[in-house]
């Protein structure tokens, strides 16, 4: 299995491959967070999520967090951006 692919199970029991774009640790409070997307859908959404070292995903429910991931996102973003044009 590639390294950049997480397989999620959903709520029927369907096996769906995630494309990892990165993680990141915070370490005021001790999470690790995963932020990755289903390529195969016709408009990618971000999607994100806390994950444990046994490998478990959970979700993000503090606001404060979710502040934080989209800081950290918006700047891998505009990282990409800059990257693309040179």
């Amino acid at each position: 299995m590639e390294e950049n692919i997480i397989v999620i199970t959903d709520d029927q029991g369907n096996e769906i491959e995630y494309e990892i774009l990165f993680t990141f640790d915070n370490e005021e409070n001790g999470n690790s967070y995963v932020v990755y997307f289903d390529p195969n859908d016709d408009e990618p959404t971000a999607q994100a999520s806390i994950y444990t070292e046994d490998g478990r995903l959970l979700p993000i429910e503090d606001p404060h967090e979710w502040e934080l991931v989209e800081e950290v996102f918006a700047s891998f973003v505009s990282n990409d951006e800059d990257d693309n044009e040179e």
